[in-house]
């Protein structure tokens, strides 16, 4: 299935990736209010479709827009809420790029009725896709587990200090997921297994998909990876590079298979 907004692939297992901040689009009403950086989307959540392209081969569900998170943010909520309330974050439509660089031209930031018609156009239907998804999901499998994937420079000195863990899970500080999923994840010793080190609700504990669509009360279990980019690109050039995300790809695969195991067992 194809929208004007995002493309979203039928999976053969209860399982949904989605892939909020992976859209390298920018339509050209916005575009030409922009300044010259900020055209270069350095803050994408570069290559995630191509990384996690083995997830696809295994039967997972995906929704991926086609348009950057510098239009409008999918992991916010529409009313421009701020899920880490004390710190430093971007808007649901990002005024400001991640080392504090304007995104707009000035004078030339969106206002209110510009945003509510970015919301009606980009983040609704791709919302309404995720809760249609989930809650088909659920229905046909009994249970659906949301895998948000995300990724990030390793260093960002403006939402954490020195190198980000390579692995971040977050789902909402236990709310968002199964125990015995989390549980998993915490047990999993990523680091005997490879080069990796990873935390579990740090920096990153989920952003607003993870939150609003988990609910594991109900068989809906949502889960975020952030990935340090270190582990797949050449982080300054915004380059994939192969050689690192084949070895990467070995502890995805690990990760996977946990999942696929927790669905199997109904969650338990």
């Amino acid at each position: 299935m194809t929208d004007d907004s995002f493309d979203f692939i039928q999976g053969r297992s209860p399982i949904l990736i989605s892939m909020p901040h992976n859209g390298t689009e920018i339509p050209h009403d916005i575009q030409v209010n922009m300044c010259e950086s900020a055209k270069k989307m350095v803050d994408t959540d570069w290559y995630l479709d191509r990384l996690y392209k083995f997830a696809l081969e295994r039967g997972c569900y995906l929704i991926n827009p086609k348009y950057n998170r510098y239009v409008i943010d999918l992991n916010r909520p529409s009313d421009n809420q701020n899920l880490y309330p004390g710190q430093d974050t971007t808007e649901l439509c990002p005024t400001t790029q991640f080392d504090k660089q304007p995104i707009y031209l000035q004078d030339c930031e969106p206002g209110k009725q510009e945003i509510a018609d970015r919301v009606e156009k980009y983040w609704r239907p791709y919302h309404d896709q995720l809760s249609i998804a989930l809650s088909e999901i659920k229905s046909e499998f009994g249970i659906a587990l949301l895998f948000e994937a995300h990724s990030i420079k390793s260093k960002v000195p403006r939402f954490f200090e020195g190198q980000l863990p390579d692995f971040n899970f977050g789902d909402f500080n236990h709310k968002s997921c199964s125990k015995n999923l989390i549980d998993k994840i915490i047990d999993w010793n990523l680091e005997d297994d490879s080069e990796y080190s990873k935390v579990v609700n740090g920096r990153f504990k989920g952003g607003y998909n993870t939150r609003a669509y988990g609910d594991p009360n109900s068989g809906i279990h949502a889960i975020q990876l952030e990935l340090s980019q270190a582990t797949y690109m050449d982080e300054n050039l915004l380059r994939f590079n192969s050689r690192k995300a084949e070895q990467v790809r070995k502890p995805l695969n690990i990760m996977f298979d946990l999942f696929f195991d927790f669905v199997k067992s109904k969650g338990k």
